[in-house]
């Protein structure tokens, strides 16, 4: 996205049309492209300023208004996968969400961070020795021994 022109050339470009040159004269003046003088003009009769508008998009999302009840479910149940809370989240409120959606909320938002968490309970499987070796010296297995 292209960089927005000063404050003080703006200024300029309109007290030069306000003076009575063309706004092809005064963009040629202060060397800057027509259309642009032309849509400063036109900002300031339809504002009355020529500051520019912000760039980019508003930082809004559809899942700010829904923040605390995504919050309490969290803190109820805090296993649930994100396909239950979208699910939830359109029972509820009638808002549709993807799990990536409600991921980078949870995330940014609220927060939350995300630690994977190796399934300690689970008996050890044909994935090898060292998967064997990290469940036998879970806390969980020198509990049951």
């Amino acid at each position: 996205m292209g960089k927005s022109l000063s404050l003080d050339i703006r200024e300029r470009v309109v007290s030069l049309v306000e003076d009575g040159f063309s706004c092809h004269e005064a963009a040629r003046r202060f060397r800057i492209s027509a259309a642009s003088a032309v849509r400063i003009m036109q900002r300031k009769r339809r504002t009355g300023s020529v500051a520019p508008a912000p760039q980019g998009r508003p930082r809004i999302s559809k899942l700010d208004a829904v923040s605390k009840f995504l919050k309490a479910e969290i803190e109820a149940t805090p296993d649930k996968t994100m396909p239950e809370l979208a699910a939830g989240l359109f029972k509820e409120h009638g808002v549709r969400a993807t799990p990536a959606m409600l991921s980078r909320h949870l995330i940014h938002r609220l927060g939350y961070t995300y630690k994977k968490i190796p399934d300690c309970d689970r008996a050890p499987t044909d994935k090898g020795a060292r998967r064997a070796f990290r469940v036998a010296a879970s806390p969980a297995a020198k509990d049951a021994s």
